[in-house]
């Protein structure tokens, strides 16, 4: 508990964003034409190898439109859920952001600063991951390793259902931004971190599509991790050559709703001034995922219609 944020600087944060929220309701912030224009598609390498991908849903919660995209003036809320992706590759069975455990509530929220937990605590019930597994004929045993598109607490709480021994692999620079310092960023759990074994790498490969970065993690084009730094310093995308001919990205929190990329808008100032790490950065991935071309299926990690169209296939 020692590690959490002092309550004072979280709530003094808190009023800040909320104060801000307010005028964005009116003048949102534009997109930046400039920039969009300048960016180029590099071209997306060949995939030797193709990947089975499934959506395991874990939980669901809502929140206003208004502000998951900013200066959408709308009293209706979006759905959103909370979910692990399986997938199957030729060489190894990995999960994509394993995102929270049974008890959660109990187990995890409870590290954040207050009012978080009220902010972000999903609905009842939530399924664990252990759960959610079985229901795939497979256990905690049978994952070679994780790996996160980020490190804030409901990407990795289902760590707690895992075994020891089961790698995170994570870029360097999102290890340190969440292990490093005396207190945890806002938005970070280090209970279900501590103790793991991680497995560090940087983004050491070319432009993919829009993205400045990469790395081909089995070096045959099915699972490219490209940049999507801005949400935190270390944010991914997971981009997947899948068995059904399709080319999916796994967006994490990038963005929470594919509404923010059709209309090239951030998140509002409460709550992205508490979870984005540098809003400027994350602006400018919004302008990336927004110039992918059409045929890249685009999954936000919290997007419930983009998320359970995954869970049947």
């Amino acid at each position: 508990m020692g590690e959490r944020r002092p309550l004072l600087s979280t709530l003094l944060a808190c009023c800040v964003a909320v104060a801000a929220t307010v005028p964005r309701l009116l003048w949102p912030r534009q997109a930046n034409a400039a920039f969009l224009a300048e960016l180029e598609s590099a071209p997306l390498p060949p995939a030797h190898n193709t990947v089975e991908l499934t959506a395991l849903v874990q939980a669901d919660l809502t929140a206003p439109t208004a502000i998951v995209a900013e200066g959408v003036r709308t009293l209706r809320s979006t759905p959103l859920t909370m979910a692990t992706f399986l997938v199957r590759h030729p060489s190894a069975t990995f999960l994509v952001d394993p995102a929270i455990c049974a008890g959660v509530h109990e187990r995890v929220l409870p590290e954040l600063p207050f009012p978080v937990p009220l902010l972000v605590a999903p609905e009842q019930p939530v399924h664990g991951l252990s759960e959610l597994l079985a229901a795939n004929e497979l256990t905690g045993a049978d994952i070679d390793f994780v790996l996160p598109t980020h490190l804030h607490w409901d990407h990795v709480a289902g760590l707690y259902e895992l075994p020891g021994w089961v790698p995170i692999r994570v870029p360097d620079i999102e290890y340190r931004w969440a292990m490093g310092g005396s207190h945890a960023p806002i938005g970070v759990a280090r209970g279900p971190l501590r103790g793991r074994v991680f497995d560090l790498y940087d983004l050491d490969g070319p432009p993919v599509l829009t993205f400045a970065r990469s790395h081909d993690l089995f070096g045959d084009g099915s699972v490219l991790l490209v940049d999507l730094a801005g949400h935190t310093p270390g944010s991914v995308g997971v981009l997947l050559a899948v068995d059904d001919g399709s080319r999916v990205l796994l967006a994490g929190d990038a963005v929470w709703s594919t509404l923010q990329v059709e209309l090239l808008r951030e998140k509002a100032p409460m709550p992205g001034e508490l979870f984005d790490d540098d809003r400027d950065a994350a602006f400018e991935t919004v302008h990336r995922l927004h110039a992918l071309p059409a045929e890249i299926e685009l999954i936000p990690g919290h997007d419930r219609a983009a998320v359970t169209a995954r869970t049947a296939h």
